[in-house]
């Protein structure tokens, strides 16, 4: 039965979850991950079967050790192994197969926020971290994209242009207003964004419902070759990356200078450890429950129909929006011509059983067939288009987990009260537009390279602190 109510049955940033635990065994696969099958490290040293003839056994003990091994966990590794403060013995604990989480699992987007959050962000940080957080997001197109080239990393990269459509008058108000403020706080125009009137936005965006749009840069990606390619640049630099080694506890050595890292079968002892657990994070951190949530995602891919292949491909990545929380995210990808769809979580009409599903779920088996249907027919309506050949249309779905936190900004930084702890976790569905500034900015405090947060060029408001912990959850 549905509800008309836009309120979920169960809070995302509800403290009341219960403990997210480990991630659930054998996930569905994106389409990310369904294309890079090839990989040799997706179960590189695996420890299902550990006594297996030739499996290589955890070690006992290691300089550094990271839980995680999404874009996160593979970043940190690899600015780690490539300072010149580099540790000699590096492990990585990944759960499930390599790359198998969120960093597998996303909508294709490499999208910073050039404006609308400021409003939310200055009501939550102030004027002027919010100014901090949409420059960070901005320095990290660049980044990823310096990145990518630097080292020829061949995931798809489409660097360009992205399009904000106003599908809505409430949404369409607010994102002027929150322009103007902006703009205002700069005392000057918003550099790079460009404001479509309602005439411009249905020609350009091809939405013949467009009320306004925004256009600003940002990038699409392959997400998981990104995601393989760093961990294979982790390895040559000397990671030992075990897949299938869930971690269960982390426990004080008896000389309280080191940790203790539990897995099924193995023990290893070390001086750092790095959680780059994402919606995980508190399961192995109690301060963070509540803190950092599981909130389950949804996308899908669609084969286009002739109206909008070869030429008539768009043009721009999307995201289409009727309120500030109901919106579907788009690119069509330049490698192949398919549309990824991301889709909403803020459907006015969602039933209460999908906002179970949704809000503290870890359930990443499958999608919800309620969300589905809403996003193909979403789809349809906003392009006025209808697949009229076998092969056209939905293809398949997925789902993946994000972390997310009461103050939409990642926990990062040295765990309170436990030395030697550090964490890169809690993104909100948005680690492609911060990761690549938080990741080289961790090591950077992790090897004493740098002597503050200031010069981690992180804003502050990420740093994890006993502060954000204790703050209620709003």
């Amino acid at each position: 039965m549905s509800s008309t109510s836009t309120t979920p049955v169960c809070h995302p940033l509800d403290s009341t979850l219960p403990f997210p635990g480990l991630p659930v065994p054998n996930p569905c696969l994106s389409f990310w991950q369904r294309s890079t099958r090839y990989s040799p490290l997706l179960n590189l040293n695996s420890q299902k079967s550990p006594n297996e003839s030739g499996a290589t056994p955890i070690p006992e003990h290691a300089d550094v050790v990271i839980i995680g091994s999404g874009i996160s966990g593979a970043l940190t590794a690899y600015s780690l192994l490539t300072s010149p403060k580099a540790p000699k013995s590096v492990v990585m604990l990944e759960a499930r197969e390599a790359c198998s989480g969120a960093s597998g699992r996303n909508a294709g987007h490499c999208r910073p926020d050039a404006f609308r959050g400021f409003t939310a962000f200055s009501k939550i940080h102030g004027d002027e971290q919010a100014d901090e957080i949409l420059k960070h997001e901005k320095k990290v197109l660049e980044l990823v994209d310096e990145f990518i080239r630097t080292n020829n990393v061949q995931c798809d990269w489409s660097l360009g242009k992205t399009f904000d459509v106003v599908m809505g008058e409430d949404f369409g108000d607010y994102v002027k207003g929150s322009y103007e403020k902006y703009a205002g706080y700069l005392n000057e125009g918003i550099d790079g964004v460009r404001i479509l009137n309602e005439k411009e936005a249905k020609e350009e965006t091809r939405v013949p419902a467009a009320l306004g749009a925004y256009e600003w840069s940002a990038a699409s990606i392959h997400p998981a070759k990104l995601g393989q390619a760093l961990l294979n640049m982790a390895v040559a630099k000397g990671l030992q990356l075990f897949t299938h080694s869930p971690v269960t506890s982390v426990t004080s050595a008896s000389d309280f200078q080191s940790w203790i890292v539990h897995t099924p079968t193995s023990k290893i002892t070390s001086p750092i450890v790095i959680h780059a657990t994402n919606a995980f994070a508190a399961t192995l951190i109690p301060s963070l429950k509540g803190k950092i949530v599981p909130v389950r995602a949804q996308a899908h891919r669609v084969i286009p129909t002739s109206e909008f292949c070869g030429e008539k491909m768009l043009t721009h990545t999307y995201s289409l929006r009727f309120s500030l929380g109901h919106f579907y995210s788009l690119i069509q990808r330049k490698a192949d011509g398919a549309f990824i769809l991301g889709t909403s979580r803020g459907i006015p009409s969602i039933s209460e059983a999908t906002k179970k599903e949704i809000f503290g779920g870890k359930n990443d088996t499958t999608f919800s067939d309620e969300i589905k249907q809403d996003a193909l027919a979403r789809f349809s309506e906003i392009f006025n288009i209808e697949p009229k050949a076998m092969g056209e249309g939905h293809e398949f779905g997925w789902t993946g987990v994000l972390g997310v936190t009461p103050d939409s900004v990642p926990f990062i930084g040295p765990v309170p009260t436990s030395p030697g702890q550090f964490v890169i976790a809690g993104f909100n569905g948005h680690g492609m537009a911060r990761i690549f500034g938080c990741a080289p900015g961790l090591v950077k405090l992790i090897l004493g390279e740098v002597k503050s947060w200031e010069e981690t060029g992180m804003p502050k408001c990420f740093q994890i602190t006993e502060e954000r912990l204790a703050a209620a959850v709003n």
